[in-house]
This record gives C-alpha cells, sequence and structure tokens, in this order.
C-alpha cells in the first residue's frame, strides 16, 4: 500500500483508490441501480438515481478533509476503470471506523474488494493511527464475509434479526481488527 497525502490516493498492486470525482456519478449509478447490490448493501437506496451519485460524491471531499470519513472510489490502476467504493468512518473519540464497500457485479470475483479493503485497513491502522476497525454484513451475503476473513478480521458476534429489509429481517454479523502496530 502506497499513500500519496497530497493526491488523496492510495495504490496497490492492480489498484488506485482515489477521491470520487462529479463525472464517476453516471457510473456510479449504473452500478449501483442493480438489485443484487442494493440487497447486499445495508444503506444504498434502490432504485439508485444519477442525483444519488452526485449527493453523494459531493461530500466525500468535506468529509474528508474534516477526518469524519474516508472514502474512495476502487479503480484500476492503469485503465482508471472504476470498480466500485470502499469507505472508513472515523469514531474520533473511539479510535475505530466501520469499513464498508461494494464492488459492481461485473467486476464480481476478481479480489478486488479484497485488495481495497486491505489497502484501506492498512491505511487507517498506519496514517490515521485507529486502534481498531470493525465491519458488518448481512448472513445472507457471505461472500463480504470472506473479504473479511482474508483482511485478518475475526468474527465479533451476529444480531439475529437486527436489519429490515425487503420486507422480512436480516441477521447481521460483525467482524473486527484491532491494530497490531499497537
Amino acid at each position: 500500500m502506497i499513500y500519496n497525502e497530497a493526491e488523496k490516493t492510495i495504490e496497490t498492486e492492480r489498484l488506485l483508490l482515489r477521491i470520487f470525482k462529479e463525472s464517476d456519478a453516471k457510473n456510479v449509478s449504473r452500478m449501483c441501480n442493480n438489485y443484487n447490490i442494493y440487497k447486499s448493501t445495508l444503506n444504498l437506496p434502490y432504485p439508485y438515481t444519477l442525483e444519488c451519485a452526485l449527493s453523494w460524491i459531493a461530500t466525500h471531499e468535506q468529509n474528508f478533509e474534516l477526518d469524519r470519513m474516508y472514502e474512495f472510489a476502487i479503480t484500476d490502476k492503469n485503465s482508471g476503470k472504476l470498480y466500485g467504493a470502499i469507505a472508513i468512518s472515523n469514531h474520533k473519540q473511539h479510535k475505530n471506523g466501520e469499513i464498508g464497500y461494494w464492488v459492481g457485479e461485473e467486476y464480481w470475483g476478481n479480489g478486488y474488494g479484497t485488495e481495497a479493503a486491505k489497502a484501506m485497513i492498512d491505511f487507517i491502522f498506519k496514517e490515521k493511527n485507529f486502534h481498531r476497525v470493525y465491519a458488518r454484513y448481512f448472513k445472507s451475503n457471505p461472500s463480504s464475509g470472506k473479504i473479511m476473513k482474508k483482511c485478518g478480521m475475526v468474527y465479533e458476534g451476529t444480531l439475529k434479526d437486527h436489519f429490515y429489509k425487503n420486507d422480512s429481517f436480516e441477521d447481521l454479523v460483525f467482524y473486527g481488527i484491532i491494530n497490531p502496530m499497537k
């Protein structure tokens, strides 16, 4: 992981994590306006319009500058193609944050989510000095849990019937990792 503070980018073997641009909105809307993305994420609306994407992207720069949240586009390092998004919240008083991510369905199975999540956790521990990172996923989306395990996160518990979505209750599974450099 190579962090460029001036550019606000994180580079990995295949990826460049960068701040979203307004010009990404059309692709974000296209990828997120997908029922399979919607049903596997906690907070994305469906349908996901261009206006949703534009208003979401408009908050990123200020969130980053104020250390509220670090939101990055997951892009191909060479071509610049947008694959998805990754973000981590900053709970300053507790020195921890929640990581979340989505990858466009056409890019599932290529390891982009895992590569981005590993880099983001590395960034947050080394550059922002967090003590802990946690994540949660719907039990019905085990692929997200696999990403968490590959990042070294450990199972912390399940909240039964905790989230109501699509006229049914979903179990929410929690994983976490403590900064090994502490």
